[in-house]
């Protein structure tokens, strides 16, 4: 074996951890594939000889390309901000994506992580999420020690407030199946009984309009009863729906022709819907993999 390709199968070793991190800093599957392929065209023209820590290298490497990532993408504006939803994963894990899932991350706190500043992202993905020293982030972001713990202090003071899961899948599971038939039954009831009084509705349709999209457009929704008659508006869509992991979680995605139309992550505490985040702009379902 030469040095290229021992070299090449030494990175092949970390790409799973590098999509991990990728993927956390970028809440985007394409854009995390590109950060760590330019990982490997780094590595691949750089002399790593007196590298002790090649693991820790390339997450520096792919992390400093994610924040420029970050910093260049064009602002969003507020309001398309607060209905954007990041890219799923959905279906049961691969073999490629078996660091992803091992700690999989949901979607409602991807779409928290999106309002934090790219530094603060940075801060909190590498330490809180994979244990980098803050000495270590000190020198991707350009602060000092002290200065990146605030950027991460800050970061887990937003993150704190997003709705986080139960995690128990069986009992999330049942929760979505009854969800899906009380939507496909149009038993507004049912839906009701399901939701937390203050439940949340994200749907990001990207640039649909209701001229084109009809009731997928993207929208903003809080509250049971409403989002119970938005629910029932999809529920023409429902035959079309089926159960599905996102994220490591029970919930679904909508399959029309084999092509995916929808994926709808749903977040249940103390038994309780809290949060709906559906992605349903077609533009960006078109790169994510149906499940096997």
């Amino acid at each position: 074996m030469d040095e290229h390709e021992q070299l090449a199968r030494r990175f092949e070793e970390n790409r799973g951890h590098l999509r991990a991190v990728a993927y956390r800093m970028l809440g985007s599957l394409p854009e995390a594939e590109d950060a760590v392929q330019e990982a490997w065209l780094r590595l691949s023209r750089t002399d790593v000889s007196d590298v002790g820590n090649l693991a820790g290298w390339l997450t520096t490497v792919v992390s400093r390309v994610c924040l420029d990532m970050l910093r260049s993408r064009k602002s969003r504006r507020e309001d398309s901000l607060d209905t954007y939803v990041p890219d799923p994963i959905i279906g049961a894990p691969g073999p490629e994506d078996e660091a992803v899932q091992a700690d999989a991350i949901g979607l409602a706190l991807l779409v928290v992580l999106e309002t934090l500043s790219p530094a603060e992202r940075l801060a909190f993905v590498l330490h809180d999420m994979f244990g980098v020293g803050f000495d270590e982030i000190a020198t991707i972001v350009d602060k000092s020690p002290a200065a990146t713990r605030q950027l991460a202090s800050r970061a887990r003071r937003r993150v704190q407030g997003a709705p986080a899961s139960d995690g128990d899948v069986s009992r999330q599971r049942v929760i979505v199946e009854a969800f899906m038939a009380a939507s496909r039954g149009g038993d507004f009831e049912a839906l009701l009984a399901l939701l937390d009084p203050d439940v949340l509705l994200r749907a990001d349709a990207g640039t649909a309009t209701a001229e084109f999209a009809g009731p997928a457009v993207s929208k903003l929704v809080r509250g049971a009863r409403a989002v119970v008659e938005q629910a029932l508006l999809f529920s023409r869509m429902a035959p079309y729906t089926q159960l599905a992991l996102v994220n490591g979680l029970p919930g679904a995605i909508t399959v029309v022709n084999d092509r995916l139309m929808g994926v709808m992550s749903i977040t249940v505490t103390d038994g309780k819907i809290t949060e709906i985040d559906i992605l349903a702009d077609l533009d960006r379902l078109e790169v994510i993999p149906l499940p096997a």
